[in-house]
């Protein structure tokens, strides 16, 4: 009986955290270039009490054995990089990658983190950099007097500029893309850290070695479906009361056992 509170505790514990999983999913609804949540879950050990094929008092053999679980556990939220859609901002300075690959920004520490959110800015000495400051990698610098910034599918940057109404290119685009893009740590402000388990990044052209392109003037909205999320919280919400009444059940049988008279 006391295995029962336990084992149904380990399910309040794990919906608990499945509905964590969803809220954050749903807070971020809104958030640019922002990639849902998946959360898994893995049973716990399991008792033994016959193994299969061990045999009776009658010499025949147990088909089947006789197991107990001992719960469930939560063992990952792995992030799902499905693409988003795409919402037009005539912004020019705003860049959505349509396919696979992440942008590269220089954090202040040197280290570079990877972003699906493209809507950058231009700083006050010309550098195209993130809501948060800091800049694409490779930089790109816009001069004085340039005007009209075109960005290609393949990431050319071009300038229009004053004193000869000519196109000049300015810098490249580089995206990156991972083995194991799952695996990338989140570090929260739409970046991404390199793991062990994402494996190191292959960058280049967008549009090239299997890197996806460019659109100029779009953002990648969040990939979570909000019908889903909703029916994932219902599920996650019954499994929670369920694991609840497995234990108020357990209760009351402790509770009549108790209360039995020799």
């Amino acid at each position: 009986m006391i295995r029962s509170l336990y084992t149904s505790a380990t399910g309040m514990k794990a919906n608990q955290l499945y509905i964590d999983n969803i809220s954050n999913n749903l807070a971020n609804v809104n958030t640019t270039g922002f990639k849902k949540s998946k959360l898994e879950f893995q049973e716990l050990l399991y008792q033994t009490l016959t193994d299969p094929g061990s045999g009776n008092s009658e010499g025949a053999k147990s088909p089947a054995g006789l197991q107990l679980g001992l719960g469930v556990r939560s063992i990952s939220n792995q992030k799902i990089f499905a693409q988003g859609n795409m919402q037009e901002t005539k912004n020019p300075f705003d860049m959505a990658v349509t396919g696979p690959g992440f942008l590269q920004v220089q954090l202040p520490s040197g280290e570079i983190a990877y972003t699906r959110d493209g809507s950058f800015k231009i700083s006050n000495d010309g550098t195209l950099v993130t809501s948060s400051g800091f800049p694409l990698e490779p930089q790109i610098n816009v001069p004085d007097g340039a005007h009209d910034i075109m960005i290609d599918p393949t990431g050319r940057v071009s300038v229009q500029m004053d004193d000869t109404g000519t196109a000049e290119e300015i810098g490249q685009i580089e995206t990156a893309k991972f083995l194991n893009e799952g695996g990338l740590k989140s570090m929260g402000g739409n970046l991404y850290q390199v793991s062990p388990a994402s494996g190191q990044p292959e960058t280049g052209a967008p549009g090239t070695n299997g890197l996806g392109t460019v659109a100029q003037g779009f953002l990648e909205a969040s990939n979570v479906e909000l019908v889903e999320e909703m029916v994932n919280m219902i599920v996650a919400q019954r499994a929670y009361e369920v694991s609840a009444k497995a234990i108020q059940t357990s209760d009351s049988m402790l509770q009549l056992a108790n209360q039995l008279r020799g």
